[in-house]
């Protein structure tokens, strides 16, 4: 027997069946694993998403706030703060922030063009290097992902005289084709390729750039008197209501602590932040967030423009109730102390986003009791749902093919399918299953369906699920399936960036409690199946490069 696929409690075929796995560590081979699968055998309920008109869903995803500008303005003050720190175009660029080029004027982008041909990398431009350009960008809504509003209704748009920048779900969705610039390991100018991930955007630091990142608390990784001042997440000490302005950027503008590329997406207090998923062809995907709390498209998108575009909403009566069904009351301090921190820093005229209250409040349609504008929430999905997906990287046919039949007979299929233009299967992957090291403390109990509030020490992967989960709708806790698309841009893997290759997320090395422990032991093999990888779109299933 050729021992080359290892798995840690994982099925083998022809000897485990199910989703809840062996229970010991096995080896399977590729000569005794037959014919192998296309997918799962079930791989869970079809989900029907509701969907409206594209092109208008075009402009949602590219300029609509629902009025979270008055957050990002006004409490988080973030145009102040890159005002104050006469952030120049260049180091927004170096933040992973992307200019499209087609909302510049034709005179900036000639002069651009001249200056660039004379220093490629743009270091002595004088156009690049100047913080009013900077302005003159945002103004004119050519920074991606942060429209401006004409809050003052002169009809010109000028953050420094009265009106507001929000935030978009362009800003993390969003890259440009680099046709005029790209930045090493930065942002880039071009044209904008709408639904790819910004795998550069250092969101981190762009808070920490805000005149009052500290309106960011119920994001943070916090450290509450309800758990005993207790922890968890990359930084070794959690931040307080009264930590100051400079504590919180220490925390948000260290990448140890805030990765590039990643967003902490839970309300929590905890520091979890993950790795920024694509938003194209998002009828392949579902359930929505790496930990599959929601089920619908347009749910998912209201709960991210009433809370993360606009936390200051937890701070309503939904909020709290939210907060308390999850946290208990750890959830009631994080409200309490979010209000005292708001205080503190002058920060008035709270909630920014507000809109209608909905007749299922704490449902997945309304989790804080209200719902955004429906009709542009299914345009928006229209528009993603229509975002192609990028084609794979260009392989070797003979490298893909047999990746291919390898992925389809040592184990992969067990959970994902071989076809990526088909949807993702639906289940939740258990947290024992994809992680056998996952050995939880049980933090509080909970009111079911929620499970307890757990979290397994010493690691991060977890970190994510510890609160905010899939048992909010009765299901376990753990992980949602991603599209295998687009990796051959990806630099990280898995939802934490704790594996730093697809050699590396492949490699035995990692042992066999690590988080997605599923390996090939031959180097050949390895190479075979990443080259399968790194070449998969959504319809090149035949393996003719």
């Amino acid at each position: 027997m050729n021992n080359n696929f290892v798995t840690a409690k994982a099925m083998v075929l022809g000897i485990c069946v199910g989703l809840a796995g062996c229970g010991s560590v096995k080896v399977a081979s590729v000569e005794a694993a037959a014919a192998g699968s296309d997918g799962p055998a079930n791989p869970g309920p079809p989900i029907q998403q509701q969907i409206g008109d594209s092109a208008a869903g075009k402009k949602v995803f590219r300029f609509e706030t629902f009025g979270n500008e008055g957050f990002w303005t006004d409490a988080l003050r973030l145009p102040a703060g890159v005002k104050a720190a006469r952030v120049t175009p260049l180091k927004a660029l170096e933040l992973g922030l992307s200019v499209d080029v087609d909302m510049v004027d034709a005179a900036t982008r000639k002069t651009l063009a001249e200056q660039l041909k004379a220093d490629p990398s743009g270091r002595t431009s004088a156009l690049l290097n100047d913080p009013d350009v900077t302005a003159k960008l945002i103004n004119a809504n050519a920074v991606i992902g942060m429209p401006v509003k004409d809050s003052n209704g002169d009809g010109v748009l000028d953050v420094n005289n009265g009106d507001k920048a929000g935030v978009a779900c362009a800003l993390c969705h969003t890259i440009t084709d680099g046709s005029a610039f790209s930045l090493p390991n930065g942002g880039s100018v071009g044209h904008r390729r709408d639904g790819l991930t910004n795998h550069n955007l250092n969101l981190g630091a762009i808070l920490a750039t805000a005149a009052n990142s500290r309106a960011f608390y119920p994001l943070l990784q916090l450290a509450l008197k309800a758990n005993g001042g207790k922890t968890f997440g990359r930084a070794p000490k959690g931040l307080t209501e009264t930590s100051t302005e400079a504590e919180v950027d220490a925390y948000l503008s260290n990448p140890t602590y805030y990765p590039i590329g990643m967003f902490d997406d839970t309300f929590d207090g905890n520091g979890n932040p993950m790795h920024i998923t694509p938003f194209f062809r998002q009828d392949l995907a579902a359930p929505f967030g790496s930990e599959g709390t929601i089920v619908k498209l347009d749910n998912f998108s209201n709960l991210v423009f009433t809370v993360l575009f606009d936390p200051t909403n937890l701070t309503t009566s939904g909020g709290r109730a939210l907060l308390h069904q999850l946290a208990g009351s750890a959830g009631d301090e994080v409200a309490d102390n979010y209000v005292k921190v708001l205080a503190a820093t002058n920060v008035t005229g709270y909630p920014y986003v507000r809109a209608p209250a909905h007749s299922k409040p704490g449902s997945e349609d309304a989790f804080i009791g209200i719902r955004v504008d429906n009709t542009k929430l299914v345009d928006l999905s229209a528009y993603v749902i229509s975002l192609p997906a990028p084609s794979g990287a260009k392989v070797a046919s003979r490298d893909f093919r047999r990746g291919r039949q390898l992925f389809r007979t040592i184990g992969c299929t067990e959970c994902h399918n071989v076809d990526q233009s088909k949807a993702v299967p639906s289940f939740i992957v258990p947290m024992k299953k994809i992680f056998p090291g996952d050995n939880p403390v049980i933090l509080a109990q909970r009111d079911p369906p929620l499970n307890p509030i757990q979290d397994t020490p010493g690691s991060y992967f977890d970190d994510k699920m510890a609160v905010l989960n899939a048992s909010v709708r009765g299901e376990v806790r753990g992980i949602a399936l991603p599209l295998l698309l687009d990796l051959a841009r990806k630099p990280v893997f898995l939802h934490d960036n704790s594996v730093p290759s697809l050699e590396s997320l492949l490699d035995p090395a990692r042992g066999s409690t690590a988080p997605h422990p599923f390996y090939l032991a031959d180097q050949q093999q390895r190479k075979e199946i990443i080259e399968f990888l790194r070449g998969l779109d959504d319809g090149n299933m035949s393996g003719k490069k």
